[in-house]
């Protein structure tokens, strides 16, 4: 199929950034959209008229994150419970024009075209997302400790974040509760969380806040655009969490 696609170019975060419109012939449905921008990659590096577009993407399997594209107006595109790395042109008709441009937060500056610098996320685990651990030479066996299994299945679910950005970007405030209530969740359902329970979220929100990621708008749109389909539930463990310890002071 043939396709019509509107890409944003910006040569780093203190450039003015622009559409430009490309065709590509000869779209195979079975491509993933990755693949289709790495065929428009190999024709702008053959004609040489113009530098390739920079996105990212590593292990384009739908582990790592790493291809964060809003496409048509949505994170990772129109499927669901997929990265973009997953979205397979199948989903577009002939004849379509697709946009596709970065995720749009101040907190993710752009580094060039469809690459933005998400290392904010980094900074919020490194301020809180550890525990623990004893390495005197009398560890407890880990798999020793009784865990409601309820409470294990949550704590994986909310583990499974891969740290993408689209609850992010699908934010009409660019609110990143959703990661971090993950990162704090996964801790906090555990009895291994539970040393630096209180200092964990007061120093991941603060730092969350620092980064100037907006406020949660409570309307549910990061949690539908999450390819791993982490739960609200999460947000309110968060708040509950926050709010115990503050009052700890």
């Amino acid at each position: 199929m043939k396709l019509n696609l509107k890409i944003w170019r910006q040569e780093d975060a203190k450039t003015k950034g622009e559409f430009k419109n490309y065709q590509l012939d000869e779209v195979h449905g079975d491509m993933s959209f990755l693949e289709m921008l790495d065929v428009l990659n190999n024709e702008l590096i053959e004609n040489g008229k113009e530098e390739p577009i920079e996105f990212d993407h590593d292990c384009r399997e739908g582990i790592c994150g790493m291809c964060s594209l809003q496409i048509n107006g949505e994170a990772h595109g129109p499927d669901r419970g997929i990265t973009t790395c997953q979205l397979h042109m199948r989903k577009f008709k002939d004849g379509d024009t697709i946009v596709i441009e970065p995720f749009r937060a101040n907190a993710f500056p752009v580094v060039k075209d469809l690459a933005v610098d998400r290392s904010a996320f980094d900074r919020i685990q490194q301020a809180g997302g550890f525990i623990s651990v004893n390495t005197s030479g009398n560890t407890q066996d880990a798999n020793s400790i009784p865990i409601e299994k309820e409470n294990a299945d949550l704590a994986f679910n909310a583990a499974t974040c891969i740290g993408c950005g689209a609850c992010v970007a699908a934010c009409k405030n660019a609110s990143a509760m959703l990661f971090t209530s993950a990162k704090v969740s996964q801790y906090a359902l555990l009895p291994q969380g539970e040393i630096e329970a209180t200092d964990r979220v007061l120093n991941m929100v603060a730092q969350m806040d620092k980064e100037g990621f907006g406020n949660c708008t409570n309307t549910g749109a990061c949690e539908v655009e999450c390819p791993k389909g982490i739960s609200l539930e999460n947000i309110a463990r968060l708040n509950r969490e926050y709010l115990a310890a503050s009052l700890k002071g």
